[in-house]
C-alpha cells in the first residue's frame, strides 16, 4: 500500500520528528567518549593517549559487530510496513543472537591487545595502558550490542523518544562513576585509566537493561524473550546476510579511523592525545549525520516495503539536505572556535598543553574540511540499508577508505612530511571517494528499482 504523497516540507518535518531523539540518543553516547577523553586530559596526557588507542580499536570491534543491529533497523521497518509482527519478532531476536555470539567471540582480541599494539609501534607504556582499559572495558561490548539491537527494532518502530532518555540516564551515570573514579572522589579509590573503563561497562548495562526493560513492558505483543533459547536458523541467516557487509562497512570506515591513531601514536605522545581531542569534537557533529542517516534508514525500509518509489526519493532528498546544513554549521564552529574547543579537554597546568593546542587546531581545520563528504557518505549508506543494499556498498566502502584513505594517509603524513596534518587529509580523500561513490549508487542505480520487480539486493 502506498502513503499519501508528502510535500518535501512534511518530509522535512517527519524527519525531524523522527531523528531528533535520534540525534540525542547518538550524542550522548559520544558524550561517555567526550566525558572520559575530557576528564582522562584533566588526569594526564599519558592515560589521554592510552584510551584514545584503546578507544579507537575498541569501537572498530563494536561498528563490526553492530552491523547485526543496525540489520535490524531496515528489516523491522519493512516487516513493520508490512504489518508482519511475527517477522518483526523473529528478526529482533535473531539480531539479538548474533550481537551476543560476536561479543564473546572478540573478548580475547581485547583481553590480549598489548602485543598487536607494539606490533603496530606504539610505545610500550601507552599499549601497556591501552590494554589495561580494554581488559575492563571490553566486558562492555555485550550489554552495548544487545542495547543496540533493541534500540534499532524500537527506532524502526518510531519509538524514539526513550532511546533518547535512556541514553541520557546512561550518560549521568558515566560522568559521575568516572568522576569518583578516576580521580578517587566521594571517598572512591583514585584508579585512573581503570576507573574510566568500570564507568563505560556501567554505563552500557544501564543502557541495556533500560531498553530491554521498556521493550518488554511496552511492546508485550511481540514476545522477543519467550522462549528465546529456541533457533531460527532461516532468520538468523537473513539477518547474517544483511548485517556482515554493514559490519564490514563499518569496520572500514572505523579502521580508517584507527589506522591513523595508530599513525599519530608514530609522531608521539603528544600528537597522539591531540588526535584523541580533535576526534573527539568530529565525533560529535558526526552524531548528528549519524541520526538523520537512522531515519533515513528507517523511512526508506518503509517505503521500500511499500515499493513507494516517490516516498524514497523525496526523503532522499530532504535528509541529504538536512545533513549538509548541519555540516555547514560544524565548519562554521570547527574554523572559528578551535581554540577554546581544544582546550576544553585539558588542565591549565598541563605541561604539553601549548603543544596540543597548535596541533589540535591544525587537525581540527581539517575536520572541518571534511563535514561535507562525512556527511554525504553516511546519508548514502543509510538509505542503502534501508532498501537491504549492503554488499556491493561494502566493496564500495573498503575501497575508499582502504585503497585510497589510508595510502594517502601514510603518504601525505610520513613520505611527504606533513605529519598529522597530512595523516587528516588522507582521512578528507578517504571519505570524499566514500561519498562519491555510494551517492552514485543510490541515485543511478538502486532508486530506480524500486517499486518494480528488479532485485535491489
Amino acid at each position: 500500500m502506498r502513503s499519501k504523497a508528502m510535500s518535501y516540507p512534511a518530509h522535512a518535518k517527519a524527519v525531524a520528528i523522527l531523528g531528533l531523539p535520534l540525534v540525542g540518543g547518538h550524542l550522548a553516547q559520544i558524550a561517555i567518549g567526550v566525558t572520559d577523553t575530557v576528564m582522562l586530559g584533566w588526569y594526564g596526557v599519558d592515560a589521554l593517549a592510552a584510551v584514545t588507542l584503546a578507544a579507537s580499536y575498541f569501537f572498530v570491534l563494536f561498528l563490526m559487530g553492530a552491523g547485526f543491529a543496525f540489520a535490524v533497523m531496515p528489516m523491522v521497518a519493512t516487516f513493520d510496513a508490512e504489518e508482519d509482527e511475527v517477522s518483526i519478532r523473529r528478526v529482533t531476536r535473531m539480531g539479538l543472537w548474533l550481537s551476543i555470539a560476536y561479543s564473546v567471540a572478540i573478548m580475547p582480541i581485547m583481553i590480549w591487545s598489548e602485543s598487536l599494539f607494539l606490533f603496530l609501534g606504539q610505545e610500550p607504556t601507552v599499549a601497556a595502558d591501552a590494554q589495561q582499559y580494554l581488559r575492563i572495558a571490553g566486558f562492555g561490548m555485550f550489554p552495548w550490542l544487545v542495547a543496540m539491537v533493541i534500540k534499532s527494532y524500537l527506532a524502526a518502530l518510531e519509538r524514539t523518544q526513550v532511546v533518547f532518555w535512556i541514553a541520557v540516564l546512561a550518560t549521568v551515570c558515566n560522568g559521575l562513576i568516572n568522576y569518583a573514579l578516576i580521580f578517587g572522589n566521594w571517598g572512591a579509590p583514585e584508579i585512573g585509566i581503570q576507573g574510566a573503563a568500570i564507568a563505560s561497562v556501567f554505563t552500557q548495562l544501564i543502557g541495556m537493561l533500560g531498553v530491554v526493560v521498556y521493550a518488554i513492558l511496552v511492546l508485550p505483543q511481540h514476545q522477543l524473550f519467550v522462549r528465546f533459547w529456541r533457533a531460527d536458523w532461516e532468520m538468523l541467516m537473513r539477518v547474517f546476510r544483511l548485517g556482515v557487509p554493514i559490519g564490514f562497512t563499518g569496520l572500514s570506515e572505523t579502521g580508517l579511523f584507527t589506522a591513523t591513531a595508530v599513525m599519530m601514536g608514530w609522531l608521539g605522545t603528544v600528537p597522539l592525545a591531540a588526535h584523541g581531542i580533535a576526534l573527539q569534537c568530529a565525533g560529535i557533529t558526526f552524531m548528528l549525520h549519524l541520526g538523520i542517516s537512522n531515519v533515513a534508514t528507517i523511512r526508506a525500509g518503509n517505503a521500500f516495503g511499500r515499493g513507494d518509489r516517490e516516498h524514497l526519493a523525496k526523503g532522499a532528498y530532504v535528509v541529504f539536505a538536512m545533513s549538509l546544513v548541519a555540516a555547514l554549521l560544524a565548519v562554521v564552529g570547527f574554523l572559528l572556535w578551535p581554540e577554546p574547543l581544544v582546550l576544553a579537554f585539558m588542565q591549565p597546568s598541563e605541561p604539553a598543553r601549548d603543544q596540543i593546542l597548535v596541533i589540535g587546531v591544525g587537525l581540527l581545520a581539517m575536520a572541518a574540511l571534511f563535514q561535507l563528504v562525512d556527511g554525504a557518505q553516511v546519508i548514502a549508506l543509510g538509505l542503502l540499508r534501508g532498501v537491504q543494499d549492503t554488499k556491493v556498498p561494502m566493496y564500495m566502502a573498503a575501497f575508499s577508505y582502504w585503497g585510497i584513505g589510508m595510502p594517502c594517509s601514510y603518504i601525505l603524513g610520513f613520505v611527504l612530511g606533513y605529519e598529522g596534518i597530512g595523516v587528516w587529509m588522507g582521512l578528507v580523500v578517504g571519505l570524499a571517494s566514500a561519498a562519491i561513490l555510494l551517492s552514485v549508487r543510490f541515485w543511478s542505480v538502486i532508486l530506480g528499482r524500486v517499486g518494480t520487480a528488479s532485485d535491489v539486493g
